[in-house]
């Protein structure tokens, strides 16, 4: 998964042989909160959206598609520098592995997983080094296995996993696609 999840999906894919390829998807977040996610779109159109926040905060679909239709926009950039001219991997047939670099919520990996669903990955693997145990259970259902390194009941943000969080530059995911 974009942008974090590829340098780790690198270390997975070269520890497996395993081809390595993108998903991108983007939080949908909250207008006054950003990070406070209301849902997540991925490509091929998927759009997962968290009902029970949306319903607790009176989000309004016009809010939604909003904030969807900005992120699309986004989206298709990513797609375009991470991927270049290649297309997707085929998956038809085959396990598809999703790794991110935690989950918090989980919205992002559900959208994630939606599209290589979509895309006829025949079983699902999530892997993570971290997760709070509430994004591992909800994505129990959405998955044929999740792996997670570390859960905590303590968990915070992905972040305080992480010695250097910073954000992954562009041009570093997209060296790591074309150098697979």
């Amino acid at each position: 998964m974009a942008r974090g999840g590829v340098p780790v999906a690198a270390a997975v894919a070269d520890a497996l042989a395993a081809d390595l390829d993108v998903v991108v998807v983007r939080k949908l977040g909250h207008p006054e909160q950003p990070e406070l996610g209301l849902g997540a779109l991925g490509e091929d159109g998927v759009r997962v959206v968290n009902e029970a926040l949306v319903a607790r905060l009176a989000v309004g679909p016009g809010t939604l598609d909003a904030l969807a239709g900005a992120e699309s926009v986004t989206l298709a950039e990513r797609v375009r520098l991470y991927r270049r001219d290649r297309p997707p991997l085929a998956l038809a047939g085959r396990t598809a592995i999703v790794v991110d670099d935690g989950l918090a919520t989980g919205f992002t990996a559900r959208a994630a997983v939606a599209v290589v669903r979509a895309r006829g990955a025949v079983r699902v693997v999530l892997a993570v080094p971290v997760a709070s145990p509430e994004a591992v259970r909800s994505l129990e259902a959405e998955t044929d296995a999740v792996v997670c390194l570390e859960r905590s009941d303590r968990f915070f943000g992905i972040s305080e996993w992480y010695v250097d969080f910073a954000q992954v530059p562009d041009d570093e995911v997209a060296r790591l696609l074309d150098r697979r």
